[in-house]
């Protein structure tokens, strides 16, 4: 904010990634300095009435608008921490998905070669027990 007033950057945004759930984040983009206001509606009430404020309304808005910057920025760094994990939790979960697929496969291979072998075994002393009757 110091750098931004004092005219180093004209434009500052924030990118980062925003959280939608444990499979989705999106990257953002978003202003953050200058503050830009938005649009008005035409078909806006306007007050003719004076407020008075105290403190001032230009120390309200020094006071509050950094803290709000601040809430902005650091809402941005959990967004981002937060997509961050979800996408380590969705990695995790697909690699145990594939290992428990892998595992299952590896089973049915191991106990088909098994069953191959005892068949083969069977053949084998069945053959030999009709080659002594013989």
């Amino acid at each position: 904010m110091d750098d931004f007033i004092q005219h180093k950057y004209g434009i500052i945004k924030l990118i980062y990634n925003r959280f939608r759930n444990a499979a989705v984040q999106e990257v953002a983009e978003e202003f953050f300095l200058p503050i830009l206001q938005a649009q008005e509606s035409e078909d806006k009430f306007e007050s003719h009435m004076e407020f008075i404020y105290e403190p001032s309304d230009t120390e309200i808005l020094d006071e509050i608008v950094p803290y709000t910057l601040r809430i902005q920025l650091f809402r941005a760094l959990l967004e981002s921490n937060a997509s961050e994990h979800g996408a380590r939790m969705t990695a995790m979960h697909k690699a145990t998905d594939n290992a428990t697929e892998l595992i299952r496969e590896l089973e049915l291979n191991y106990n088909k070669a098994r069953q191959a072998a005892i068949t083969s075994e069977i053949l084998e002393i069945v053959g030999g027990a009709e080659a002594l009757k013989e």
